[in-house]
């Protein structure tokens, strides 16, 4: 005899789109952190060098601007605040070389004195200047 039970029987089902989700999320995640070998699989003979010791740096060329805008090149004062008397003192240090010029002006100084030697670089064609600033206490 057959019984019929009065509640039906509902199916058991597993979801699987939250496991595949986790898996796919696991499979980016170890792809990104996955570090890969970049080294070259090709058999090459580097050169070697042909300088035994490395470049030193030139050494810098420092042009400082006292507060009454008299003009220093490496502690030693120039005898006039003229352009051309500057021009003159920085082609002879330099003698042709590109050596990294450093201005150093007081923040009382004139500014003219700065413009004056600002320019006078610019008239050398000297590439390498940079002007030299201390950071403002806060």
């Amino acid at each position: 005899m057959k019984f019929i039970s009065a509640t039906p029987v509902e199916e058991v089902n597993i979801n699987l789109t939250p496991l595949i989700d986790v898996v796919f999320l696991l499979l980016i995640f170890f792809m990104v952190s996955t570090t890969f070998d970049t080294t070259s699989q090709l058999k090459i003979k580097l050169p070697e060098a042909s300088q035994d010791e490395a470049i030193k740096p030139k050494q810098p060329l420092y042009l400082v601007i006292n507060i009454e805008g008299k003009f220093f090149l490496n502690t030693r004062e120039l005898s006039s605040q003229k352009s051309e008397a500057l021009s003159l003192a920085l082609q002879r240090i330099l003698d042709g070389s590109d050596r990294p010029i450093v201005i150093q002006s007081d923040a009382e100084s004139p500014v003219q004195s700065l413009v004056t030697a600002m320019d006078v670089v610019a008239r050398l064609g000297l590439t390498q200047v940079s002007i030299a600033t201390t950071r403002p206490l806060e």
